[in-house]
């Protein structure tokens, strides 16, 4: 397919009514997705939303995305690891004084992204979405810590 693209002044991409899109990856600001962007995406056929920016979906626009359950919706603790997980791994160069080549931080990425889907699938079960996966993952690793420290019993 073809890339395009087009700035229009003063209005949010997810308020054109002409845009259509497969997928739709918001990355610049909080609450920038809302109920009847929400709405729009789906209607024009958008299949799912990767979330790149600390929570762009408000909870009225997760709502409608809830309500499709083949629509893909990925909050931004999952879709948006990779750039947390890369900054992990130039901090454990610079600490080490190493160098990796982009190749090989690209594996490493690729790793670990097919690991926290893997993590996903496996806590959303085979009637949970991925969505729910993911938060149900999160709340794993983070209750399993809190037990490794000695926190909770």
């Amino acid at each position: 397919g073809s890339v395009s693209g087009k700035y229009v002044p003063d209005q949010s991409p997810w308020t054109l009514t002409e845009m259509q899109v497969d997928f739709a990856f918001p990355c610049a600001t909080q609450n920038e997705i809302d109920k009847n962007g929400a709405s729009l995406l789906m209607k024009n056929g958008c299949m799912g939303v990767f979330e790149g920016a600390n929570l762009p979906v408000t909870a009225d626009g997760q709502d409608v995305f809830r309500s499709d359950r083949t629509f893909v919706y990925i909050p931004g603790k999952a879709a948006n690891a990779g750039g947390v997980g890369v900054s992990g791994l130039e901090m454990s160069q610079n600490a080490s004084r190493t160098y990796w080549k982009k190749e090989k931080v690209d594996e490493m990425l690729k790793e670990m992204m097919a690991e926290i889907y893997e993590q996903m699938t496996d806590a959303a079960g085979e009637d949970g979405t991925l969505e729910q996966g993911c938060n149900r993952a999160g709340f794993l690793k983070v209750a399993n810590a809190l037990k490794e420290l000695g926190w909770v019993y």
